[in-house]
């Protein structure tokens, strides 16, 4: 098993898994799975992360911006998808390793992440992984016509953005 760099000829499988999210109703407010392109426009570029095993992608992660305004330039929202068959296996944890490591070389001093509260291996990841709870977003958005809160966790670096 190994973690690498997401290219563009992962998307058919990242998007699958993407799909196995969206399916849950706790992963995400999206409905339906967004082109290559515009997900592409919505994620850095250069922390997009796949963890592949014997040809086959098993989970993923990205970053994305959480503001256009040059104040916010140092912080991103974090996104975390496993295959349904390897949920609670340790890849979330590897994967968002990763991503903490990527943020900090870039730069980056806060990773945020919302998290419906009925998702509750993400907020044990996120807890492992030293991500604090920030706060409860209530009715904050829709899902398929209810309303949904979400649970806001960060996490500040301890090396970057602390002068």
């Amino acid at each position: 098993m190994e973690i690498r760099k997401m290219t563009e000829a992962d998307w058919p499988k990242v998007s699958e898994i993407y799909a196995d999210g969206i399916a849950t109703g706790y992963a995400t407010f999206e409905t339906t799975i967004p082109s290559y392109s515009d997900w592409d426009k919505a994620h850095l570029e250069k922390c997009r992360w796949v963890v592949w095993e014997k040809e086959d992608i098993l989970g993923w992660a990205a970053l994305s911006p959480v503001s256009s305004r040059c104040v916010y330039g140092g912080v991103a929202e974090i996104s975390v998808y496993i295959g349904k068959d390897f949920r609670g296996s340790g890849l979330g944890a590897l994967l968002m390793q990763t991503l903490i490591q990527q943020s900090e070389e870039m730069g980056l001093w806060t990773l945020q992440s919302g998290i419906f509260p009925e998702n509750q291996g993400s907020v044990k990841l996120h807890e492992k992984m030293g991500f604090r709870y920030i706060g409860k977003r209530e009715r904050v958005g829709k899902l398929n016509g209810h309303w949904k809160d979400n649970l806001l966790f960060e996490r500040r670096s301890k090396t970057v953005g602390v002068d």
